[in-house]
């Protein structure tokens, strides 16, 4: 039971109670029936006017709650519709008076919300005109008088911060063209002649519109500004390449090339002019100086020439180069040929570079050939001959790559050209072709010479004997001093027959004589034979050296004769 009913109960209790109450008095006092009755009829009627009373004030509750609830109902829709959300629905059964508070609450929170929107959309609205006025847009289509989405918020908040970021892209590229432009215009000396271009310099940076038209105008201003400074760069440093050539073909002292040092920088317009005066200057001594400006140029052909691997018949073909006339007309016709031989050579760097490459490489290739054919490079101490090894390897394995990367090169630039590329007057893979077949020719030449020349020094040694030696221990042996051995040597020579295979005990030379002698020792006679030139046998060595022990036993032991 709920504690309103227990309430009521109660209070039916003590009305009872008081009416009882009143009865006891009533009685107590002697109070006559009639006026019981009418005293009863007061009570009844103060209690029920009372009662009526606060019906009637509960009743009057009840009304201001269902007329607010209609209210709200209706500015809850109306509110629902502007903000396009779904209309609110009450969940489950409720009273009058909790229903009364949620539709209060909801339209509470959805004037709220209407009104942030509408906040926003201003701001937003102020934000989209400033940002349009800057980038010269047309401002963003939406309706002022209604509640925008929150789709159509998001949309706009979008676009702002879209229209924030051209802002910055373009001012960026404001700021850095506007830089450059400035930069250019001190390097030509310009002053500002449009109105355009005085915005853009003189005026702040934060009044500029930064349109489209505008960007591309100060993009096109700045190419112009960029191409005349590029131009007036290009003809400053032709100004001062023909001074530098002009320097060394008249042989210009230091001293008067420092006086004009300060203009070979720049590119302004004084410096253009001081440049100018420098070439007018030179050109005037040139014309005074001709044979010497001549000369000069006949050497940086020849460097040109050497450059680009002109053939003899190639140099020949340029028949100034030999003339002894010096006239303006003989100057022109080598400038002209310098110009010419200049950018062929330009034209064709890479080219050069890489044949050039190859002519050192294979220079360097040829130079540790010959050291390695070289006796006397295993005397090295130092580690050089491991060096070399590692670098003649390497270059072994370097050149047919060059070879190989220049080949296809050269077959890329003869299609393209429709001509053949010439080295030393012959296409550059002939060119290396006969390089190595004279190198191979070269290295059998050297081969044919040593194999006769060792020939030679056989036979040489079959007839007279071998060369003198440096004295060798041998196992066995007593060491002597060089000139006993000598004297030993002598004494073999003086003794033995043309046929005896005796030799030296410490690695002398023995001389064989064709005139046949009697043996030093014994009955047996020696069988003498003429020199046929062929080599001994090795057998024939074991005796000898056999023959020898005994000769170092017998006649060591007897004494050699003094010479």
């Amino acid at each position: 039971m709920r504690r309103s009913e227990v309430l009521a109960e109660e209070s039916i209790v003590c009305l009872q109670k008081a009416l009882n109450h009143l009865r006891e008095i009533w009685e107590l006092i002697g109070i006559p029936e009639d006026q019981r009755l009418q005293r009863t009829e007061v009570v009844k009627k103060h209690i029920k006017d009372l009662l009526d009373m606060m019906i009637a004030e509960e009743e009057s509750l009840k009304e201001r709650l269902i007329k607010s609830i209609s209210v709200c109902q209706k500015e809850l829709n109306t509110l629902c519709s502007e903000l396009h959300v779904e209309p609110f629905q009450e969940e489950g059964e409720t009273t009058i008076l909790q229903l009364e508070k949620d539709l209060r609450t909801q339209v509470e929170l959805m004037r709220k919300q209407k009104k942030e929107r509408k906040q926003e959309l201003k701001l937003l609205q102020e934000q989209d005109q400033e940002l349009c006025e800057i980038l010269c847009l047309p401002h963003y289509d939406v309706d002022s008088s209604s509640v925008p989405s929150l789709e159509e918020l998001s949309q706009f908040r979008q676009h702002v911060a879209t229209l924030r970021e051209t802002k910055a892209s373009r001012r960026d590229e404001f700021v850095n063209i506007k830089r450059q432009i400035i930069l250019c215009m001190e390097e030509l000396d310009h002053t500002p002649d449009t109105s355009f271009e005085r915005d853009v310099v003189c005026e702040d940076e934060d009044a500029f519109c930064l349109s489209l038209e505008n960007i591309a105008t100060l993009q096109k201003l700045l190419r112009q500004l960029e191409m005349r400074k590029s131009q007036n760069e290009a003809v400053c440093e032709g100004l001062r390449a023909q001074i530098r050539e002009l320097w060394d073909r008249l042989q210009i002292p230091a001293e008067e090339r420092e006086a004009v040092a300060t203009v070979m920088t720049g590119s302004k317009a004084k410096v253009r002019k001081a440049l100018q005066l420098e070439v007018d200057r030179l050109e005037e001594l040139k014309m005074q100086n001709m044979k010497k400006v001549i000369e000069a140029i006949r050497v940086e052909l020849a460097q040109y020439w050497d450059q680009c691997f002109y053939s003899q018949e190639q140099r020949q073909a340029f028949a100034p180069y030999y003339a002894e006339d010096y006239t303006e007309n003989l100057l022109q016709l080598h400038d002209a040929e310098i110009v010419r031989l200049r950018n062929y050579y330009e034209v064709h760097k890479e080219l050069f570079e890489g044949v050039q490459k190859w002519e050192e490489s294979w220079r360097l290739f040829l130079e540790f050939e010959r050291k390695a054919s070289d006796p006397s490079r295993f005397t090295n101490r130092g580690g050089n001959l491991l060096k070399e090894e590692k670098q003649r390897a390497k270059l072994q394995k370097l050149l047919p790559k060059l070879e190989e990367e220049l080949k296809a090169r050269i077959e890329m630039w003869e299609q393209e050209h429709s001509q053949a590329f010439v080295v030393n007057g012959q296409k550059f893979m002939e060119y290396v072709t006969e390089q190595w077949e004279m190198h191979r020719m070269e290295k059998e030449r050297a081969k044919q010479e040593r194999q006769l020349k060792n020939k030679k020094q056989t036979e040489t040694e079959m007839l007279y004997g071998s060369a003198p030696r440096t004295p060798s221990k041998r196992r066995g042996l007593v060491p002597n001093t060089p000139g006993k051995v000598r004297k030993l040597n002598t004494t073999i020579m003086s003794n033995a027959t043309a046929n005896s295979s005796i030799r030296p005990v410490f690695g002398g030379t023995i001389y064989r004589s064709p005139v046949s002698r009697l043996p030093p020792s014994g009955s047996k006679p020696v069988v003498t034979s003429t020199c046929s030139g062929k080599k001994t046998p090795r057998a024939g060595r074991h005796g000898a050296n056999k023959e020898n022990l005994e000769l170092n036993g017998s006649i060591l032991s007897e004494g050699s004769v003094p010479l």
